[in-house]
């Protein structure tokens, strides 16, 4: 019997450093995410960004974690990602995804602690997709936009 009572606390112990690692992998998939989009953004245009990430994990149109969310694509059955199906671009656009300007991504990694810890109100309306002003997705057609910020145009399903 002494040895469950050694057990149980070192059992809590790994669940709780599991659950911590997961949150922190979470958020810096969050990060990452609003690094690539918007790092050149105002805070409104990062936090938006972030917004749609959140967003989208509540969805169940879309994967339930926000890595799942940030990641998510189609592949090829060899494993390559099909470059033309990812959710956001940076994720396969085949440059690669280093963090140059580490005093920004500090900046962004606050916001994504921030977004990811507190219920934030949602400036987007709900938005779930965006695009920058200078292209014109066909896609944008079938839902209402919301709102302007920065360099992107947000949009939401139609009501």
């Amino acid at each position: 019997m002494k040895k469950l009572w050694i057990t149980l606390p070192i059992l809590f112990f790994v669940m709780y450093a599991q659950s911590i690692e997961a949150k922190q992998k979470e958020i810096e998939c969050l990060a990452q995410n609003i690094y690539h989009e918007a790092r050149s953004e105002s805070t409104a245009g990062r936090m938006a960004v972030a917004l749609v990430t959140l967003n989208r994990v509540k969805d169940e149109r879309f994967p339930n974690t926000i890595c799942g969310v940030v990641k998510q694509t189609k592949y090829y059955p060899s494993g390559r990602i099909d470059l033309h199906s990812c959710q956001f671009s940076w994720y396969c656009d085949g440059k690669p995804d280093t963090i140059k300007d580490i005093t920004c991504y500090h900046d962004i990694l606050l916001i994504a602690e921030v977004m990811y810890e507190y219920e934030t109100q949602d400036f987007t309306e709900g938005a779930l997709w965006y695009h920058s002003p200078k292209v014109k997705p066909k896609w944008a057609l079938v839902y209402n936009k919301t709102v302007k910020i920065d360099n992107h145009i947000f949009y939401k399903d139609v009501d």
